[in-house]
């Protein structure tokens, strides 16, 4: 998909354990994550955190041409609480 003159061409991925879901859209210039993702299709999976190329970032954030919009997963386990239990184990 190319994007045409006052568009932006961006990537939108959701990312599970077992398979990965990327979506290529193309947006209006001035457009937001939160436009990229309802653009994509994608915007009911982000309940949580979103980011751009590993960058967390709010839905209102401007897109430049060729980001990554990446959908978060929430943690499975507080990763402080598992390194406890985890040191705990070896006393």
């Amino acid at each position: 998909m190319a994007a045409t003159k006052g568009e932006l061409l961006v990537e939108v991925v959701h990312a599970l354990p077992q398979r990965e879901r990327s979506v290529r859209v193309s947006v209006p210039a001035g457009a937001t994550v939160r436009d990229a993702l309802e653009k994509s299709g994608l915007s009911p999976l982000a309940r949580g955190k979103v980011g751009i190329f590993g960058r967390v970032v709010r839905t209102d954030t401007p897109l430049q041409p060729g980001d990554r919009v990446e959908i978060y997963r929430p943690l499975a386990a507080d990763p402080k609480e598992a390194r406890r239990r985890r040191a705990a184990k070896r006393r």
